[in-house]
């Protein structure tokens, strides 16, 4: 049975009537928590696209950037998009659900927002609606203000943050101890990494803008360091 299919059922129990609390809590356990997972970026993304008041053919590629559908599951997948968007459920309630799934697991959370927003950017605009959306979600999700704006920084046009807060760091740490931090991050980037913290292997792929904005900061923070140390 492919994820798709069980994509289906889930958001078919769900549309038939059955609540949010007793769909997920099927999904609590891995692999069926990637099934979770990828039905909140369905779900959400549909309620995010109604913010901005239209879903756009880009919008469609952008998700298809994050979840390959294979040929033989292009049937499956069309009937997933079909489910959401009968689904009534607000989107506070499924970012409340999927927070408790991965409340040990922040990092998953905060891959979610990252597919969320390459989803919102995708075609070329970024609403103010679509920012009080993803705001509110990532409050749900515990992501604090800080993290949340670092995270729209790397996204957004013109909301370049310093590579400090890229990487978490203040300007006057050590060297030394922000490349630990770097290095740490980079770890967490790893597939295998990602895909223990139950994200489905398909928006793994996020994790590639990820690692080059992380490398993209610590090569200017070093140097800034060189240049600093050529002047003492």
């Amino acid at each position: 049975m492919s994820i798709w299919t069980r994509i289906s059922e889930a958001l078919r129990a769900l549309t038939g009537g059955e609540s949010l609390a007793t769909v997920f809590d099927r999904l609590r356990s891995p692999p069926e928590r990637s099934v979770a997972f990828t039905i909140a970026v369905i779900a959400l993304s549909a309620k995010m696209a109604k913010a901005d008041g239209l879903v756009t053919r880009d919008e469609v590629t952008a998700f298809r950037e994050v979840f390959q559908i294979a040929p033989e599951d292009e049937t499956g997948a069309a009937r997933v998009f079909d489910l959401a968007r009968q689904d009534v459920a607000g989107f506070e309630d499924y970012a409340t659900r999927i927070a408790r799934m991965f409340a040990d697991q922040k990092g998953t959370l905060c891959d979610l927002i990252e597919g969320l927003f390459h989803i919102a950017l995708a075609d070329g605009v970024y609403h103010p609606n679509e920012d009080v959306f993803l705001a509110r979600v990532a409050e749900i999700f515990g992501i604090r203000e800080a993290a949340f704006r670092t995270l729209k920084a790397r996204f957004v046009k013109g909301a370049v943050p310093d590579p400090w807060s890229v990487l978490g760091v203040t300007s006057d740490m050590p060297l030394a101890e922000i490349r630990k931090v770097w290095r740490q991050m980079v770890r967490d980037c790893h597939p295998d990494r990602m895909q223990a913290r139950g994200v489905p292997q398909e928006a793994v792929k996020l994790a590639e803008k990820r690692l080059v904005d992380i490398n993209r900061a610590w090569e200017e923070i070093n140097e800034v360091h060189t240049h600093a140390d050529r002047h003492l």
